[in-house]
């Protein structure tokens, strides 16, 4: 048995849009059910969600029946226990990770070593559920090939460093953080300033120009089209946290007059 093709990176490699929808939840059981709406991908999000290594591993077996590509967000890229916490959500199965506050090229290329087994990289060797504990024995020398990293850009530093962070080699894509980028540029809380759009605008058309995909989360759906039109290639158009949420609000709304409403909110 061979490593499954990662279908997402060959995407992404062809410029074939990718929607997908943000997870917050760390539930297992509503992964499923997102699974199950026909998005391209969906984001496990382990930086600011409450995941673990657990609550990820039930999360990628629930969506696993279904054609949604699991992408998964670590907390940390390097340092702190970074590089080993990549390696463990590797060796869960991940195919596809988004690594935030990538600023340059060089913490690109170290992430780069951080997926890739030797002689390409230092992952370590383990035989855990990625190659379904040897059941696909030629995994070591096949998942480099199947591994997709994105990094993300969201500081004014990432952006000044946008053209050798979408060079570096092994790097397949670069996500745009617009409410990170807009609190680096002075503008915090308010991803929408002209300033800030204009970066964005900017920095798409950069990681285009170096042959990578550009990725953005963006929950207005006039935004997001937006970004597609422009060539963004992995767009996420909305977070499952606050489509409960405004659900909750709207269905609330209806019957209580003292029903809080929330606010409008486009990115993040």
């Amino acid at each position: 048995m061979h490593v499954p093709i990662n279908s997402f990176k060959k995407a992404l490699a062809t410029r074939q849009a990718q929607i997908g929808l943000w997870l917050g939840l760390a539930d297992a059981y509503s992964a499923e059910l997102c699974a199950g709406a026909g998005f391209d991908w969906l984001l496990i999000d382990g930086e600011h969600a409450p995941n673990d290594l657990r609550s990820i591993l039930g999360q990628l077996q629930a969506v696993a029946p279904y054609a949604s590509h699991p992408v998964a967000r670590v907390p940390m890229g390097l340092g702190s226990g970074g590089t080993a916490l990549i390696k463990q959500y590797l060796d869960l199965g991940v195919q596809t990770l988004l690594v935030p506050m990538v600023d340059t090229a060089e913490q690109a290329a170290e992430l780069v070593r951080a997926v890739r087994y030797p002689p390409d990289g230092i992952r370590g060797m383990a035989g855990a559920r990625a190659s379904r504990w040897g059941a696909y024995p030629d995994y070591v020398h096949e998942a480099n090939a199947q591994v997709c990293l994105l990094v993300q850009a969201e500081s004014a530093l990432a952006l000044a460093n946008l053209d050798a962070i979408a060079a570096t080699p092994g790097v397949d894509g670069v996500f745009i953080g617009p409410a990170d980028l807009s609190a680096s540029m002075g503008h915090v809380g308010n991803p929408g300033h002209p300033d800030v759009a204009a970066a964005i605008d900017e920095a798409i058309q950069r990681i285009q120009r170096a042959g990578k995909a550009a990725g953005i989360l963006a929950t207005d759906e006039a935004l997001a089209r937006r970004y597609l039109s422009m060539g963004a290639t992995c767009v996420a158009v909305g977070l499952d946290t606050q489509l409960l949420a405004r659900a909750c609000h709207s269905l609330a709304s209806a019957f209580k007059s003292r029903a809080v409403a929330l606010p409008a909110s486009t990115t993040y």
